[in-house]
């Protein structure tokens, strides 16, 4: 029987955390030995917040896809391409603009929150409030069945959906309307209780040598009821132990529960465990990120492969664009 499509991106912001490894990567990693996988850089996206500086994002694209390699992606087993390489990504991104409504890119939450958020940057550009046209350019041009998507990212999926319809409604039916494939992402939080961003300094890389892993971990915080040594912790309110429960077995934790709540273990000796569980899960991740630093040629040739399988498919999409509308 034939594999569902699966389509999902990344911007090439700089080095990947362990953010990124459980949020998105892992899951990635699962999906490609049930589903046909298309995996791209989305670099032009990176545009929309960081027009203004665009030196790294050559360097970033290098990078995260030795990261991508090294946590499992397969690319016998997935398609890894880089969205700037496709032309076609962008042509169906000018079809698209000329259909969708201003209203419905007003309306995207996200669009409201990151303009708040990110106030200290000019964000009123075209580009910006036009982004999830070229998102949904990239997810329809391959006719993805399935895009996986945490809970916060539904509005982009639905968008799609409507641009689909209303594609297939004007000219007839090219697109199927994709559906968003919720994946359950781990509270994990930045080494200091925010959101895990570079910009905060508050990540642990995935290329993070041990003793920067262990600077990291020993500056987590984590009960912040648990003035002293002696006093009884809670690993409920503990904004480290969400990590305790990703890289430390059950029986530890246990353990570590029951010493916490009775003060035999202290956050100092608690965090040692987790530094040392954590250096041992990524030692076999930064070995493969050596081993592909060192052989450049081969993520280049894996990279030329994936773009140009990832191209077959959108000629053949926008040829049927192109037919549709008789252009």
């Amino acid at each position: 029987m034939e594999k569902k499509r699966i389509l999902s991106g990344m911007r090439p912001t700089g080095r990947l955390h362990l953010g990124n490894l459980h949020g998105a990567l892992q899951n990635w990693v699962r999906l490609q030995d049930d589903y046909e996988c298309f995996y791209f850089v989305a670099d032009w996206h990176a545009l929309t917040t960081d027009y203004e500086q665009t030196e790294g994002i050559r360097e970033n694209i290098w990078y995260m896809l030795i990261d991508w390699l090294s946590v499992g992606l397969d690319p016998q087993k997935a398609t890894l391409f880089a969205q700037s390489a496709l032309l076609e990504h962008a042509e169906l991104f000018v079809l698209f603009s000329m259909i969708t409504p201003i209203a419905w890119l007003e309306r995207n939450p996200t669009y409201k929150e990151q303009l708040q958020e990110l106030s200290h940057k000019d964000l009123r550009t075209f580009g910006f409030l036009g982004y999830p046209v070229l998102q949904a350019a990239d997810i329809l041009i391959y006719k993805a069945d399935k895009v996986p998507v945490g809970i916060d990212q539904l509005p982009h999926v639905e968008l799609t959906r409507e641009i689909a319809r209303r594609f297939n409604f004007l000219y007839g039916p090219v697109f199927p309307e994709p559906e968003a494939l919720l994946t359950e992402v781990p509270k994990l939080t930045g080494t200091d209780g925010r959101k895990m961003s570079k910009s905060y300094q508050n990540c642990i890389y995935l290329s993070d040598p041990p003793e920067v892993i262990r600077k990291q971990v020993s500056g987590m915080i984590t009960d912040t009821k648990r003035p002293r040594r002696k006093d009884p912790g809670d690993p409920d309110r503990c904004l480290a132990f969400p990590y305790h429960l990703l890289y430390l077995p059950e029986e530890t934790l246990e353990q570590i529960k029951r010493d916490c709540r009775s003060a035999a273990l202290g956050c100092v000796e608690c965090k040692k465990m987790l530094a040392d569980a954590l250096v041992r899960a990524l030692e076999p991740v930064q070995a493969k990120q050596r081993y592909y630093a060192d052989h450049p040629e081969e993520v280049r040739a894996i990279l030329a492969d994936g773009n140009e399988r990832a191209r077959r498919v959108a000629q053949a999409t926008m040829a049927e664009v192109r037919e549709a509308m008789k252009i």
